[in-house]
């Protein structure tokens, strides 16, 4: 599973990226997560807003912070 993270570095988006770090680790989960700090690149999903979360390629969520239990579901676990 590829989960990628967009976002330009701010808080918000950090504190995506641990929890993302965090529901992958508790459920095992074999992902490989990047954070996409590149504003071509984030455009390129068609966000506008950040941070927004991406799964195998489908944006899943956009301009609000999931919760743990909520990314847990997205990713599987």
């Amino acid at each position: 599973m590829k989960i990628a993270i967009l976002g330009m570095g701010c808080a918000t988006c950090n504190k995506l990226e641990d929890t993302v770090r965090l529901a992958v680790k508790e459920t095992g989960v074999d992902a490989q997560i990047d954070h996409v700090k590149d504003i071509k690149q984030i455009m390129a999903y068609g966000v506008m807003t950040t941070p927004a979360l991406v799964i195998d390629g489908k944006v899943v969520a956009a301009g609000k912070l999931p919760s743990l239990a909520d990314i847990k579901k997205m990713i599987g676990g």
